[in-house]
């Protein structure tokens, strides 16, 4: 349990994917206009990325080990893998939640795109391969939802931000994109402040 705890903690705070490696940047500043479509937009993520580690480590463990293609054929297939996920999100929340979705817009396609979703599926794969199936699965997986609590945390605060900064006094010059990274930047500075503790 405390292997478990250690990795939520450092996949949120520490290694964040988007505040501490700067991965998935585009969607991070694109979707992070308004709370609502963040929340939305970090529901997709987690499920494609706790779902994408499951079934790649399974992938990996069962088709591309045993027939000795991992060197060659792992990237290819994670993102098709990747790929496959994100058109069952995008059919789904057209069906269930078209606001939702129309709010989205392109950022959602490009979630398979995304290369925080693909940099979860590597980032401990060679670790996680040498364990049995089932740990190898349960950790991979915790991975990539933590991940995904971590890009969604950090795409909710961003939202909250950049509400607060339409109504600020910003200067002409650096209204919209310019304040939303300057802002990104103090946000990954005091994430910095986690390195080390776990």
């Amino acid at each position: 349990m405390r292997e478990y705890l250690a990795l939520m903690f450092g996949m949120v705070f520490v290694q964040n994917f988007v505040l501490n490696q700067f991965l998935g940047i585009c969607p991070f500043i694109g979707v992070s206009k308004k709370r609502d479509s963040a929340i939305g937009m970090g529901m997709a993520v987690i499920f494609v990325m706790g779902l994408a580690c499951f079934c790649t480590m399974l992938v990996y463990k069962l088709v591309l080990i045993p027939f000795h293609l991992e060197e060659y054929l792992d990237i290819i297939s994670f993102i098709l893998i990747i790929a496959a996920l994100v058109q069952f999100i995008e059919i789904v929340m057209k069906k269930a939640t078209p606001e939702l979705y129309r709010a989205l817009g392109i950022y959602l396609p490009l979630i398979s795109t995304n290369c925080a979703v693909l940099g979860s599926t590597q980032m401990r794969l060679l670790d996680y391969a040498s364990l049995p199936l089932p740990e190898a699965l349960l950790k991979n997986t915790a991975l990539g939802v933590f991940g995904g609590v971590g890009f969604t945390l950090a795409l909710y605060l961003m939202s909250c931000i950049r509400e607060r900064l339409e109504l600020a006094p910003v200067p002409p010059a650096l209204r919209g994109i310019p304040i939303a990274f300057l802002a990104a930047a103090g946000m990954a500075l005091s994430f910095f402040g986690f390195t080390g503790i776990v």
